[in-house]
């Protein structure tokens, strides 16, 4: 009877294990997306790029890195955080190091930032962000009658300058000698003295973050004299950006040409930009798509004969917006702004809305114009505005959109200008749910404090290189933007690869036909655009889902101006 019971017994509790392992629960639940991002950091010695002013970090989030400058005082080597801030609270840790710490409880390290450092935001996941800190260490050697930059070389500490044939070499002034930073020093300060350097002369210098002494040496030659003054030429359509090193105390005469003609037209001396041994100047008023000769004149020399060609004046295709067509039909006809058998240079975000709903931007003909009519409406389940842009509706996600923004183009307009008409109304949809992906772009306050007021509509027109490229289901596009919230990617005007940049925004009524002309002003003048981007929305918070679904904005005569 024992031997039944204890057989009972040891049976019963090998089933029970069994079971218990049998039964395991296993725990697949995943982990909360909880991103986190570096939004503002403040290092010992922090300054702007240039070495003064307010001190700056540039931050790119999508990148994750900040790049930070620091002055010609610290040691980059024993950089200590004074201040960061990243979202989520997240902890931070010091890839290849033991060294992590909580930005929030304010208990910053001191690193060694002579190399790129990085950084893991960790929250339920880990971001890499790298920081890269760059220091500042001005130098600068200016004597009387030097020609072009002096050459400086940090690796051999050693100085060339040239100044004008027919100067001493044993009596030249110092005016300028700064090597070891703002806050070194140079030792005999030659500043103002005049000396001789008909041989090589050297000076002790110390940098700011150093103890010990530097060994530089310092030369002077004089130079040929058709090296007195240097010119290059950077042609836009209907202007031209000359620059160049000249000989100190000299005013440079520029003087240009259409090809052919004998004739030069000189350009007004007050025109001229002047430093020590450098000058620029912009030569206006010139003809598209035409070639010119232009030449420097110092003194007596001048620089040998430039050819240029400024560009074609390049217009946007079906700018009057005559051109539509259409697929589908009933209730999901499909709109485009451009003929049948026509290559396509505009689109809209039809194709997504026609998913639940009809198109929101159409070709109108009233009282014999024809123009595009692009009305923000509710459609079903969410807010749609009125949109057109250069470039190619890719794909719909959900009820999201994917755009390829931009069309090629490589010309220098100063102006779009276009007729409009726009009738606003009261932001009623949107704005009770900031999502975290809207922070780049928005903030939370702006973002929910829209809702009531007056909405605005949005022209504007850009000039991009081609550094943001991207390729979308094997076709390269200028710029891919992203509307699904989780996933938004938005164009950036503060883009450095914006070359130029104009816009309108208008929150107010404008019954009547009005001719609007927005100026393209340029961030870079030495570069040459590669695509351009021309966008327009009845909502300028459209890419939010934020609007009035009543807000119209009609279009028409658009076209770029060379002036």
């Amino acid at each position: 009877m024992k031997r039944s019971i204890y057989t009972f017994i040891i049976y019963h509790s090998l089933l029970a294990i069994l079971l218990l392992h049998s039964c395991t629960i296993k725990d697949d639940l995943p982990l909360p997306l909880v991103k986190s991002e570096i939004t503002d950091i403040l290092i010992e010695g922090q300054c702007s790029p240039n070495g003064q002013g307010e001190p700056v970090a540039l931050i790119d989030k999508e990148k994750r890195t900040v790049d930070i400058y620091v002055d010609d005082r610290v040691d980059v080597s024993k950089l200590y955080i004074r201040s960061m801030d990243v979202s989520n609270d997240a902890t931070v840790r010091v890839k290849g190091t033991d060294i992590s710490f909580k930005p929030s409880q304010g208990l910053m390290p001191t690193l060694d930032f002579s190399q790129e450092v990085v950084f893991e935001l960790v929250t339920y996941q880990k971001y890499e962000w790298k920081i890269r800190v760059h220091q500042v260490v001005v130098r600068e050697v200016e004597v009387e009658n030097q020609v072009g930059t002096a050459v400086i070389d940090t690796v051999n500490n050693n100085v060339v300058v040239y100044v004008s044939p027919s100067q001493n070499l044993s009596a030249v002034k110092v005016n300028k000698m700064v090597l070891g930073g703002i806050h070194g020093t140079v030792t005999p300060d030659p500043t103002g003295q005049t000396l001789d350097f008909s041989m090589r002369r050297t000076f002790s210098v110390r940098c700011a973050w150093k103890t010990e002494l530097e060994t530089w040496n310092v030369y002077v030659y004089n130079a040929d004299s058709h090296l007195s003054t240097t010119a290059s030429v950077f042609a836009h359509s209907v202007r031209a950006f000359v620059s160049g090193e000249k000989q100190n105390g000299t005013t440079p005469k520029v003087q240009y040409r259409q090809t052919g003609e004998a004739e030069w037209c000189v350009l007004p001396a007050e025109k001229v930009v002047t430093s020590q041994t450098e000058y620029s100047a912009e030569v206006d008023g010139l003809l598209p798509g035409t070639e010119y000769e232009l030449q420097v004149v110092s003194g007596e020399t001048a620089t040998a004969v430039k050819c240029f060609t400024t560009a074609p004046a390049i217009q946007i295709e079906n700018g009057s917006f005559d051109f539509w067509s259409q697929e589908g039909a009933g209730n999901q006809i499909l709109y485009r702004p451009w003929a049948d058998g026509q290559t396509a240079y505009w689109d809209t975000g039809n194709r997504g809305a026609t998913t639940v709903g009809a198109s929101n931007t159409t070709g109108v003909t009233e009282d014999g114009r024809t123009f595009a009519n692009l009305q923000s409406k509710y459609i079903v389940i969410k807010f749609a505005a009125g949109s057109i842009f250069t470039g190619k509706y890719l794909k719909t996600d959900g009820t999201n959109g994917i755009l390829g923004f931009g069309r090629p183009f490589n010309s220098f307009p100063t102006h779009l200008q276009f007729d409009f008409r726009y009738y606003s109304s009261i932001i009623n949809k949107g704005g009770t749910k900031w999502e975290e992906s809207y922070a780049r772009y928005i903030s939370r306050e702006v973002y929910e404090g829209l809702r009531g007021k007056p909405d605005m509509c949005q022209v504007y027109v850009a000039l991009i290189g081609d550094a943001d490229e991207e390729e979308f289901e094997g076709t390269v596009y200028p710029y891919v933007i992203r509307t699904r919230p989780s996933e938004l990617k938005l164009f950036d005007p503060q883009s450095d690869n914006v070359i130029a940049y104009g816009q309108l925004t208008q929150d107010c009524d404008v019954t009547q036909w009005t001719t609007h002309t927005i100026q393209i002003e340029y961030r870079h003048r030495n570069r040459t655009p590669k695509y351009i981007i021309i966008v327009a929305s009845s909502s300028k918070y459209g890419d939010y889902f934020l609007g009035g679904d009543k807000s119209l904005l009609q279009l028409d005569n658009m076209k770029l101006l060379y002036e």
